[in-house]
């Protein structure tokens, strides 16, 4: 019987199999279609959509469906009109929250989720400090299995959507500091970078992470001098590597900082955070001896900050002055960029969805996907996130344990 091969798609098709070319036809035949909804964002300052209209076409000529809720993509500029082009049902909530599997960025309200038939998955952002006991009890009493986007690890054990939001953060974390720097904007009028006779302004980057990467090679490119803080030498030494420049780099010593802080025009915090307590890295009398009018950019606020004069503000309303120092700590950066963010989240999520379909059930996608695992809170009704269970006091299992019963 003659073999055939299957060149390499962008949604894990094996790019070569060995199954006789029938046994290839039925293998397509037991491909799971998926009712696929995304209802439209109610937070006025979240302007990001899981999927482009690029990503639905693809997704509907693989054979789904799916359903977006009217007006879900303006705020990315995206119209009905390019998705129901591409083969998306335009329809309103009530409909949208009926699908087989959920997509939004923000957790759902309370609201949706009382109006759920159960049985669904749920794919969003965790926001893990804003669950309440009646809001997990309520996922689990309609037997949702929930999917934290934050959470899901890709073959290299690395994550795909906090790496490319940060990357999008810590670009436009610098773009953000040369703005509030500007007369445009009542800063102090200077540029952030620097000219031909002009001592370049100088960028202190806490983290050497994705974000703090990002931001280095921004502001490197607009001419600054940059300083690059970590606890982490292999970090530091990674991020020397990636940049291929030789740029200043220190360890975390609160003396080394101090210093660095007095002489700095922008300070980003990019720090990775763990754990519920938010960490001062930065003290206010550290803020307190900056230079007047410099900028602070705390890209860590969505997880608690690493400034003690940090404080959640939003697109809205994002800076305010403590000490004459200019702070900007809105914690979803990304949707400054919406469009760009949507792009990058539709091209971890799309695949997902359709390796999903492939595996036929959600059960067997996830016995067989150790990343996806990992960002499973709920299966099934089941607590499987200890940290949620320990905060609220919930009784939660191993989702190893739970994949290894089936």
């Amino acid at each position: 019987m003659a073999k055939q091969e299957i060149p390499h798609g962008s949604f894990g098709i094996p790019k070569q199999s060995l199954l006789p070319q029938e046994e290839m036809l039925e293998v397509g035949k037991r491909q799971n279609q998926l009712l696929i909804g995304i209802p439209k964002e109610a937070d006025i300052y979240e302007s990001r959509i899981p999927l482009t209209p690029e990503a639905v076409e693809i997704l509907v000529n693989n054979g789904h469906q799916v359903m977006i809720e009217s007006d879900a993509g303006l705020s990315a500029n995206y119209s009905n009109t390019q998705y129901s082009e591409n083969g998306a049902l335009i329809v309103d909530k009530a409909d949208v929250l009926k699908a087989d599997v959920i997509l939004k960025i923000a957790p759902l309200s309370a609201k949706e989720l009382s109006t759920l038939k159960g049985g669904q998955i749920i794919m969003s952002s965790l926001h893990l400090r804003n669950h309440s006991e009646e809001y997990i009890r309520g996922l689990m009493q309609k037997k949702i299995t929930a999917i934290s986007f934050e959470n899901i690890k890709d073959q290299y054990s690395c994550y795909p959507v906090v790496r490319s939001m940060s990357e999008i953060a810590g670009n436009t974390a610098i773009l953000i500091a040369a703005e509030y720097l500007s007369n445009a904007n009542k800063g102090k009028g200077v540029m952030l970078g620097g000219i031909t006779g002009i001592t370049p302004t100088e960028v202190v980057i806490i983290g050497a992470g994705t974000a703090g990467e990002s931001a280095a090679r921004a502001a490197l490119g607009l001419g600054a001098f940059v300083k690059v803080m970590d606890n982490s030498i292999h970090k530091l030494e990674r991020l020397q590597d990636h940049l291929g420049v030789r740029l200043h780099t220190s360890v975390l010593h609160p003396q080394v900082l101090k210093k660095a802080l007095k002489s700095a025009d922008v300070v980003i915090g990019a720090v990775h955070l763990t754990g519920m307590e938010q960490k001062i890295i930065v003290t206010e009398e550290m803020v307190s001896e900056m230079k007047k009018g410099s900028v602070i950019v705390d890209i860590s606020i969505d997880q608690g900050g690493c400034f003690e004069t940090s404080k959640c503000s939003n697109h809205g309303d994002p800076v305010f002055r403590k000490h004459d120092v200019i702070h900007y700590c809105v914690p979803n950066i990304a949707s400054r960029v919406a469009r760009t963010a949507s792009i990058a989240l539709s091209n971890v999520l799309a695949p997902i969805l359709q390796d999903i379909a492939y595996s036929g059930s959600i059960t067997q996608m996830l016995k067989n996907d150790l990343g996806l695992r990992n960002g499973v809170y709920i299966y099934n009704g089941i607590l499987t996130n200890h940290i949620i269970g320990n905060m609220l006091g919930i009784p939660s299992q191993d989702i190893n344990l739970l994949m290894a019963a089936f």
